[in-house]
């Protein structure tokens, strides 16, 4: 049977793993802070996505645009290129891929979403 101390020891050794690990999780998404992410409003989400929404029923593919947040109250100019990418049709159901380069304060992210719709609205599509 462990004595005291020894379990003493282990306990105040896994409290210090498990805080140091927290820790080092924590700073290694500190990188997220600069993303343009980091930067965008509910009204720019909300205006990104109407033009997302727009460009998935009307663009073509290879047809690229350029969203800004103009008009959303944002001080930081926030921009995205986006391009269609592809359609496929299986059945009933369409889906478009397309890439976003967003920009924001000089850094940028590169993001490929996916959106299927069967019927009504497109939806994005979790990987």
């Amino acid at each position: 049977m462990p004595t005291r101390t020894c379990v003493l020891f282990h306990l105040s050794a896994a409290s210090l793993l498990l805080g140091a690990s927290i820790g080092a999780q924590a700073a290694n998404l500190a990188f997220l802070n600069d993303t343009p992410l980091a930067y965008m409003h509910q009204r720019d989400n909300d205006s990104i996505k109407h033009a997302v929404m727009s460009a998935l029923n009307d663009k073509k593919d290879g047809e690229s645009f350029t969203w800004v947040n103009d008009g959303t109250g944002n001080s930081v100019k926030i921009d995205a290129n986006i391009t269609m990418d592809s359609t496929s049709t299986d059945g009933g159901r369409t889906c478009r891929a397309l890439g976003v380069v967003l920009n924001a304060k000089g850094q940028s992210i590169n993001l490929r979403p996916n959106f299927c719709k069967v019927g009504g609205a497109w939806q994005l599509q979790k990987r």
